[in-house]
């Protein structure tokens, strides 16, 4: 386990000091102030604090390794201070003296409102509210994954209400197919970011973000669903004059339920006309599941509209009650590379004018969906907002002016918010506002977390419920 009392940033050591004398509460929020989408899917916050600050978090020997290693750091012995960490110790055995509320993860809110708060609920632990930001503020990283995931699939059903028959809706889940394991930043990143996916799509190659959802989440089942699938390590293992026998092989291996082979080794289109829609064809069409054929390289729109051209001419197929064409059941395709949140919406309007119904077609995605954002993709921010200073109540707020790229001046959008906050939901709308203000409008906000309790925890199946609304 980590020592939390290293998982802050090295600045922050000095914060009791610099806090004015007479300081008693802190309270900060957390929220997206803005970015990429106009809504933020809120999740992730579970797992930081089960696996990082529940229990007894703060110890002699933790403190001890601290000490030592921020001496190192700072070349001085009046920054640190093992007084306030021995005092947690002491008085509330090693367990954090803080309250989170947050809003139940899975819930979908419009940007610029409080997700979480966080305060110190021992007025000598003053400086331990804003000291546990670094670690929290991470929360960005799962959030802004689901949220990325969500935008998707509101993608994708759109396009298949408009192309697609009815009976396919109930394979959306499995359209979006994470790839993103090789190219996330750990394997942690993998889980955490993967398991943010699974929020929205069952699809799922990251085998560690079923194991979060289980694990962190009380996931009953493994809610991240794949299949037999090749690699090129596999199709060229004889050869370009091998590469049918091999195709061959993968329809004999597995000659019922889905199956992917990747089919650009050599030519994807000689692929797809002669082997799997010349010799191969009818096995392929005798097989009780389909075969999910996969470009992999090439421009994607370009690539694709050949690549159904020419399956469509080999295997047949029919015209859903939209209009649009629609391959024999045992034949789909996959695109996995260059898929990204604007190359789908690309690829679908291509279908789309081509009467091709999207149902024909699954995605996956890689880098782009779990390592190609940051915390400015939504702009996460925590920040101060009350304090208790010698008993008096302080609304704490930042209100930058700032020069814009022409030199005038203007409100940046990095403003805070003031005061002790909730999130109340009217009319089916969410919006922030002070203790004081909507008295009559519950708190969206539950406490989930305090004094080194979980008190709320949510399941993976409620979490998709909330996202999926």
């Amino acid at each position: 386990m980590e020592n939390l009392i290293l998982l802050a940033d090295a600045y922050k050591y000095s914060h009791h000091k610099l806090y004015l004398p007479g300081t008693e509460y802190i309270y900060s929020y957390l929220e997206s102030r803005g970015g990429k989408f106009d809504n933020t899917v809120f999740y992730g916050l579970q797992y930081y604090l089960k696996n990082y600050l529940q229990g007894i978090v703060f110890t002699k020997e933790k403190i001890n390794e601290a000490e030592t290693l921020l001496q190192e750091v700072f070349g001085r012995e009046d920054v640190f201070d093992r007084r306030r960490f021995e005092y947690i110790v002491h008085t509330h055995g090693g367990h954090l003296p803080v309250r989170i509320k947050a809003v139940p993860e899975g819930t979908v809110v419009p940007v610029r409102n409080v997700l979480m708060t966080i305060e110190n609920t021992d007025p000598a632990c003053f400086w331990l509210t804003n000291f546990l930001e670094t670690l929290l503020m991470q929360v960005w990283y799962p959030c802004t994954v689901a949220t990325l995931s969500r935008e998707i699939k509101q993608i994708v059903k759109r396009y298949y209400t408009a192309t697609a028959s009815a009976a396919s809706f109930a394979g959306i889940d499995l359209v979006l197919n994470d790839f993103g394991f090789r190219g996330a930043s750990s394997v942690e990143s993998a889980g955490l970011g993967g398991s943010a996916h699974l929020v929205n799509f069952s699809g799922s190659d990251t085998l560690p973000a079923s194991i979060f959802a289980k694990r962190y989440y009380g996931a009953q089942q493994a809610p991240g669903l794949s299949i037999p699938a090749t690699e090129h390590s596999i199709v060229t293992l004889l050869g370009e004059k091998g590469e049918e026998a091999i195709f061959k092989h993968v329809l004999d291996t597995f000659p019922t339920g889905v199956i992917a082979c990747v089919s650009d080794s050599y030519n994807i289109f000689r692929a797809c006309e002669q082997y799997w829609g010349e010799d191969l064809k009818q096995q392929v069409l005798q097989r009780e599941g389909s075969l999910v054929i996969r470009p992999d390289s090439g421009d994607p729109v370009r690539t694709l509209l050949q690549v159904f051209e020419i399956l469509f001419k080999q295997f047949g197929y029919t015209t859903n009650e939209k209009g649009y064409k629609v391959l024999p059941p045992q034949v789909r395709v996959i695109q996995g590379d260059g898929i990204s949140l604007s190359s789908i919406g690309n690829i679908y309007t291509a279908l789309q004018q081509a009467g091709i119904s999207a149902e024909n077609l699954a995605l996956g995605m890689g880098g782009a969906l779990l390592q190609r954002v940051n915390r400015d993709t939504q702009e996460f921010a925590l920040k101060c907002s009350y304090a208790m200073v010698n008993g008096k109540d302080i609304d704490v707020q930042k209100n930058p002016v700032e020069l814009n790229a022409e030199g005038q001046l203007r409100t940046s959008f990095k403003h805070s918010k003031a005061g002790r906050l909730k999130l109340v939901k009217e009319k089916g709308e969410y919006r922030t506002v002070t203790l004081q203000e909507a008295s009559d409008l519950a708190d969206q906000l539950e406490t989930v977390f305090e004094n080194g309790h979980i008190i709320k925890e949510y399941s993976f199946a409620d979490i998709r419920a909330r996202a999926g609304q």
